[in-house]
Protein backbone atom coordinates (compact mmCIF):
# COMPACT_ATOMS: atom_id res chain seq x y z
CA UNK A 1 0.00 0.00 0.00
CA UNK A 2 1.40 3.38 -1.05
CA UNK A 3 1.58 5.96 1.73
CA UNK A 4 3.17 9.30 2.57
CA UNK A 5 6.07 9.71 4.97
CA UNK A 6 5.39 11.03 8.45
CA UNK A 7 7.47 13.82 10.02
CA UNK A 8 10.22 12.79 12.44
CA UNK A 9 10.91 16.36 13.60
CA UNK A 10 11.29 19.93 12.37
CA UNK A 11 12.96 23.01 13.80
CA UNK A 12 14.22 26.50 12.98
CA UNK A 13 17.80 26.68 11.67
CA UNK A 14 19.35 29.39 13.84
CA UNK A 15 21.83 31.83 12.35
CA UNK A 16 25.47 31.71 13.49
CA UNK A 17 28.92 32.94 12.43
CA UNK A 18 31.14 30.70 10.31
CA UNK A 19 34.38 31.02 8.33
CA UNK A 20 35.59 34.59 7.97
CA UNK A 21 32.59 36.89 8.28
CA UNK A 22 30.02 34.49 6.88
CA UNK A 23 26.62 33.91 8.46
CA UNK A 24 25.02 30.48 8.21
CA UNK A 25 21.77 28.85 9.24
CA UNK A 26 22.88 25.34 10.18
CA UNK A 27 20.32 22.57 10.60
CA UNK A 28 22.12 19.25 10.18
CA UNK A 29 25.26 19.26 12.31
CA UNK A 30 23.67 20.85 15.38
CA UNK A 31 22.42 19.65 18.76
CA UNK A 32 18.93 19.40 17.21
CA UNK A 33 20.15 17.00 14.49
CA UNK A 34 23.79 15.91 14.84
CA UNK A 35 23.61 13.89 11.64
CA UNK A 36 20.92 12.28 9.54
CA UNK A 37 22.74 9.44 7.76
CA UNK A 38 24.29 9.86 5.32
CA UNK A 39 23.90 13.63 5.76
CA UNK A 40 26.47 15.28 8.01
CA UNK A 41 25.82 19.02 7.75
CA UNK A 42 23.58 21.54 6.00
CA UNK A 43 24.42 25.25 5.96
CA UNK A 44 22.30 27.99 4.41
CA UNK A 45 25.07 30.57 4.04
CA UNK A 46 25.14 34.31 3.43
CA UNK A 47 28.50 35.98 2.92
CA UNK A 48 29.33 39.51 1.84
CA UNK A 49 32.49 39.93 -0.29
CA UNK A 50 34.04 42.51 2.02
CA UNK A 51 33.63 40.31 5.09
CA UNK A 52 35.60 37.28 3.88
CA UNK A 53 34.39 33.78 3.16
CA UNK A 54 35.82 30.29 3.55
CA UNK A 55 39.63 30.36 3.03
CA UNK A 56 41.64 27.17 2.54
CA UNK A 57 40.53 24.26 4.71
CA UNK A 58 40.68 20.44 4.48
CA UNK A 59 38.08 17.73 3.87
CA UNK A 60 38.31 13.96 3.99
CA UNK A 61 35.94 10.99 3.80
CA UNK A 62 32.91 12.89 2.53
CA UNK A 63 31.26 14.69 -0.38
CA UNK A 64 29.95 18.25 -0.45
CA UNK A 65 27.14 19.62 -2.61
CA UNK A 66 27.19 23.41 -2.98
CA UNK A 67 24.21 25.23 -4.51
CA UNK A 68 24.41 28.97 -5.22
CA UNK A 69 21.05 30.75 -5.10
CA UNK A 70 22.28 34.37 -5.23
CA UNK A 71 25.53 36.06 -6.26
CA UNK A 72 28.61 33.97 -7.05
CA UNK A 73 31.26 31.91 -5.29
CA UNK A 74 34.83 31.27 -6.47
CA UNK A 75 36.43 27.94 -5.56
CA UNK A 76 39.87 26.35 -5.90
CA UNK A 77 41.82 23.45 -4.43
CA UNK A 78 45.28 21.98 -4.30
CA UNK A 79 44.60 19.64 -7.25
CA UNK A 80 44.53 22.64 -9.58
CA UNK A 81 40.76 22.86 -9.93
CA UNK A 82 39.46 26.44 -9.98
CA UNK A 83 36.21 28.06 -11.07
CA UNK A 84 33.23 30.27 -10.34
CA UNK A 85 29.74 29.14 -9.41
CA UNK A 86 27.05 31.64 -10.37
CA UNK A 87 23.45 31.82 -9.18
CA UNK A 88 21.71 28.55 -10.03
CA UNK A 89 24.95 26.56 -10.37
CA UNK A 90 26.03 23.58 -8.25
CA UNK A 91 29.24 21.78 -7.46
CA UNK A 92 29.52 18.16 -6.35
CA UNK A 93 32.90 17.77 -4.64
CA UNK A 94 34.20 14.36 -3.57
CA UNK A 95 36.93 14.89 -0.98
CA UNK A 96 37.84 11.22 -0.79
CA UNK A 97 41.12 10.62 1.00
CA UNK A 98 42.22 14.26 1.07
CA UNK A 99 41.57 17.69 -0.36
CA UNK A 100 42.30 21.26 0.70
CA UNK A 101 40.20 23.94 -0.93
CA UNK A 102 38.94 27.49 -0.63
CA UNK A 103 35.53 29.06 -1.32
CA UNK A 104 35.25 32.84 -1.52
CA UNK A 105 32.45 35.22 -2.57
CA UNK A 106 32.72 37.11 -5.85
CA UNK A 107 31.85 40.84 -5.54
CA UNK A 108 28.57 41.80 -7.21
CA UNK A 109 27.97 45.13 -8.94
CA UNK A 110 25.06 45.90 -6.62
CA UNK A 111 27.09 44.99 -3.51
CA UNK A 112 24.78 42.09 -2.62
CA UNK A 113 25.76 38.96 -0.72
CA UNK A 114 26.55 35.52 -2.08
CA UNK A 115 23.91 33.13 -0.79
CA UNK A 116 23.57 29.39 -1.08
CA UNK A 117 23.40 25.97 0.51
CA UNK A 118 26.19 23.54 1.30
CA UNK A 119 25.39 19.94 2.18
CA UNK A 120 27.94 17.44 3.52
CA UNK A 121 27.30 13.79 2.66
CA UNK A 122 29.09 10.74 4.04
CA UNK A 123 30.98 8.47 1.66
CA UNK A 124 30.55 4.68 1.80
CA UNK A 125 33.45 2.88 3.46
CA UNK A 126 34.94 1.59 0.21
CA UNK A 127 35.25 5.15 -1.17
CA UNK A 128 36.72 6.90 1.88
CA UNK A 129 40.19 6.79 0.30
CA UNK A 130 39.26 7.55 -3.31
CA UNK A 131 40.92 10.36 -5.25
CA UNK A 132 39.23 13.78 -4.98
CA UNK A 133 37.08 14.90 -7.90
CA UNK A 134 34.69 17.71 -8.90
CA UNK A 135 31.53 17.79 -10.95
CA UNK A 136 30.05 21.21 -11.75
CA UNK A 137 26.41 21.48 -12.77
CA UNK A 138 25.47 24.76 -14.47
CA UNK A 139 22.00 26.21 -14.11
CA UNK A 140 21.20 25.75 -17.81
CA UNK A 141 21.94 22.02 -17.50
CA UNK A 142 19.27 21.45 -14.84
CA UNK A 143 15.98 20.14 -16.29
CA UNK A 144 12.77 21.58 -14.91
CA UNK A 145 9.49 19.78 -14.23
CA UNK A 146 6.25 21.79 -14.27
CA UNK A 147 3.44 19.47 -13.17
CA UNK A 148 1.07 22.45 -12.93
CA UNK A 149 1.09 26.22 -13.42
CA UNK A 150 1.72 26.56 -9.67
CA UNK A 151 4.58 24.09 -9.17
CA UNK A 152 8.11 24.15 -10.60
CA UNK A 153 10.83 21.60 -9.77
CA UNK A 154 14.50 21.97 -10.66
CA UNK A 155 15.55 18.34 -10.96
CA UNK A 156 19.15 18.62 -9.77
CA UNK A 157 19.57 14.90 -9.13
CA UNK A 158 16.95 12.17 -9.46
CA UNK A 159 13.55 12.15 -11.14
CA UNK A 160 10.46 14.25 -10.51
CA UNK A 161 7.17 14.12 -12.41
CA UNK A 162 8.83 12.09 -15.18
CA UNK A 163 11.75 14.50 -15.65
CA UNK A 164 15.23 13.02 -15.08
CA UNK A 165 18.42 14.82 -14.07
CA UNK A 166 21.97 14.68 -15.37
CA UNK A 167 23.55 11.48 -14.01
CA UNK A 168 26.77 10.56 -12.20
CA UNK A 169 27.15 13.74 -10.18
CA UNK A 170 27.96 12.16 -6.81
CA UNK A 171 29.32 8.81 -5.66
CA UNK A 172 26.73 8.61 -2.88
CA UNK A 173 23.22 7.93 -4.27
CA UNK A 174 21.45 11.28 -3.72
CA UNK A 175 18.26 12.84 -5.08
CA UNK A 176 18.04 16.63 -4.88
CA UNK A 177 15.11 18.84 -5.90
CA UNK A 178 14.50 22.59 -5.69
CA UNK A 179 10.77 23.27 -5.50
CA UNK A 180 9.00 26.58 -6.05
CA UNK A 181 5.30 26.38 -5.21
CA UNK A 182 2.77 29.19 -5.68
CA UNK A 183 -0.29 29.76 -3.43
CA UNK A 184 -2.84 27.07 -4.22
CA UNK A 185 -0.17 24.67 -5.47
CA UNK A 186 0.31 21.09 -4.28
CA UNK A 187 3.27 18.72 -4.66
CA UNK A 188 4.03 15.04 -4.21
CA UNK A 189 7.58 13.69 -4.50
CA UNK A 190 8.36 9.97 -4.57
CA UNK A 191 11.31 8.85 -2.41
CA UNK A 192 13.14 5.46 -2.54
CA UNK A 193 12.32 3.29 0.47
CA UNK A 194 15.92 2.98 1.72
CA UNK A 195 16.64 6.72 1.52
CA UNK A 196 16.57 9.23 4.38
CA UNK A 197 14.81 12.43 3.31
CA UNK A 198 14.66 16.00 4.57
CA UNK A 199 13.30 19.34 3.41
CA UNK A 200 14.68 22.85 4.03
CA UNK A 201 12.48 25.89 3.50
CA UNK A 202 14.35 28.91 2.13
CA UNK A 203 11.35 31.20 1.54
CA UNK A 204 7.70 31.31 2.49
CA UNK A 205 5.82 28.65 4.42
CA UNK A 206 4.03 25.43 3.50
CA UNK A 207 1.69 22.76 4.80
CA UNK A 208 2.92 19.16 4.98
CA UNK A 209 0.65 16.12 5.25
CA UNK A 210 -2.47 18.32 5.18
CA UNK A 211 -2.01 19.85 8.64
CA UNK A 212 1.58 20.64 9.71
CA UNK A 213 2.62 24.23 8.97
CA UNK A 214 6.33 24.73 8.27
CA UNK A 215 7.67 28.30 8.61
CA UNK A 216 10.62 29.84 6.75
CA UNK A 217 14.15 28.62 7.59
CA UNK A 218 12.85 25.40 9.12
CA UNK A 219 14.35 21.99 8.34
CA UNK A 220 12.01 19.00 8.27
CA UNK A 221 13.17 15.40 8.71
CA UNK A 222 11.00 12.45 7.70
CA UNK A 223 10.61 8.89 8.93
CA UNK A 224 11.27 6.06 6.47
CA UNK A 225 7.67 4.86 6.69
CA UNK A 226 6.27 5.83 3.32
CA UNK A 227 6.83 6.17 -0.40
CA UNK A 228 6.44 9.91 -0.93
CA UNK A 229 6.43 13.38 0.63
CA UNK A 230 3.52 15.69 -0.04
CA UNK A 231 2.49 19.23 0.79
CA UNK A 232 0.74 22.37 -0.39
CA UNK A 233 0.60 26.15 -0.17
CA UNK A 234 -2.83 27.45 0.90
CA UNK A 235 -4.66 29.55 -1.65
CA UNK A 236 -4.90 32.25 1.01
CA UNK A 237 -1.09 32.56 1.33
CA UNK A 238 0.39 35.84 0.10
CA UNK A 239 3.75 34.40 -0.99
CA UNK A 240 5.28 31.44 -2.77
CA UNK A 241 7.42 28.82 -1.06
CA UNK A 242 10.91 27.86 -2.15
CA UNK A 243 12.56 24.78 -0.66
CA UNK A 244 14.96 21.95 -1.32
CA UNK A 245 13.88 18.34 -0.87
CA UNK A 246 16.86 15.98 -0.58
CA UNK A 247 17.20 12.25 0.07
CA UNK A 248 20.07 9.76 0.03
CA UNK A 249 20.71 6.08 0.57
CA UNK A 250 21.45 5.09 4.16
CA UNK A 251 24.69 3.16 4.72
CA UNK A 252 25.07 0.62 7.50
CA UNK A 253 28.30 2.10 8.84
CA UNK A 254 29.47 4.21 11.79
CA UNK A 255 29.93 7.97 11.44
CA UNK A 256 32.92 9.33 13.34
CA UNK A 257 33.40 13.01 12.58
CA UNK A 258 35.86 15.66 13.71
CA UNK A 259 35.13 18.88 11.84
CA UNK A 260 35.74 18.23 8.13
CA UNK A 261 37.24 14.76 8.72
CA UNK A 262 34.76 11.86 8.51
CA UNK A 263 35.92 8.30 9.08
CA UNK A 264 34.75 4.96 10.53
CA UNK A 265 36.68 5.05 13.83
CA UNK A 266 38.47 7.42 16.21
CA UNK A 267 41.78 5.81 15.25
CA UNK A 268 41.24 6.64 11.60
CA UNK A 269 40.29 10.22 12.51
CA UNK A 270 43.54 10.58 14.44
CA UNK A 271 45.50 9.16 11.50
CA UNK A 272 43.81 11.58 9.08
CA UNK A 273 44.46 14.59 11.31
CA UNK A 274 48.13 13.60 11.59
CA UNK A 275 48.33 13.22 7.80
CA UNK A 276 46.93 16.73 7.40
CA UNK A 277 49.32 18.14 10.01
CA UNK A 278 52.39 16.64 8.31
CA UNK A 279 51.18 16.90 4.72
CA UNK A 280 51.28 13.17 3.94
CA UNK A 281 48.96 10.36 2.74
CA UNK A 282 47.12 12.51 0.19
CA UNK A 283 47.83 15.93 1.66
CA UNK A 284 51.29 16.29 0.05
CA UNK A 285 50.13 18.93 -2.45
CA UNK A 286 49.28 21.40 0.30
CA UNK A 287 53.03 21.93 0.86
CA UNK A 288 53.51 23.63 -2.51
CA UNK A 289 50.00 24.94 -3.22
CA UNK A 290 49.68 28.72 -3.44
CA UNK A 291 46.11 29.89 -3.09
CA UNK A 292 44.73 32.31 -5.66
CA UNK A 293 41.49 33.36 -3.98
CA UNK A 294 41.81 32.99 -0.20
CA UNK A 295 42.83 36.63 0.29
CA UNK A 296 39.75 37.83 -1.55
CA UNK A 297 38.36 37.95 -5.08
CA UNK A 298 38.39 41.00 -7.34
CA UNK A 299 38.02 41.60 -11.09
CA UNK A 300 41.65 40.65 -11.72
CA UNK A 301 41.23 37.33 -9.90
CA UNK A 302 38.04 36.61 -11.86
CA UNK A 303 39.95 37.32 -15.08
CA UNK A 304 42.74 34.92 -14.05
CA UNK A 305 40.23 32.18 -13.22
CA UNK A 306 38.57 32.57 -16.62
CA UNK A 307 41.96 32.47 -18.37
CA UNK A 308 42.95 29.29 -16.52
CA UNK A 309 39.70 27.54 -17.39
CA UNK A 310 39.87 28.70 -21.01
CA UNK A 311 43.40 27.29 -21.29
CA UNK A 312 42.38 23.99 -19.64
CA UNK A 313 39.36 23.65 -21.93
CA UNK A 314 41.57 24.23 -24.99
CA UNK A 315 44.04 21.57 -23.84
CA UNK A 316 41.19 19.10 -23.30
CA UNK A 317 39.91 19.72 -26.83
CA UNK A 318 43.39 19.10 -28.24
CA UNK A 319 43.66 15.81 -26.32
CA UNK A 320 40.29 14.65 -27.65
CA UNK A 321 41.27 15.59 -31.23
CA UNK A 322 44.53 13.62 -30.87
CA UNK A 323 42.56 10.53 -29.82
Amino acid sequence: MVSGRSILKFFLALEQAEGQGARVRRSIGTSSMKNFPPFLMLDHFNVRPESGGFPEHPHSGQETITYITQGALAHEDFTGSVGILNAGDLQFMTAGKAVVHSEMPVPQKDGSSSVGLQLWVDLPAELKECEPRYRDLKSHEIPIARPSDKVEVKVISGESYGVKSVTDLAYTPVVYYHYTVQPGGEFKQNIPADYNAFLYLMNGSLILNDSTKIPQYNAVFFNRDGDFIQGKIPESSNEQASFILVAAKVFNQPIVQYGPFVQLSKEKIQQKMMSYQYGINGFERMKTWKTLISNGVDDNIVKKINEINSKNAKEERVKKDEL
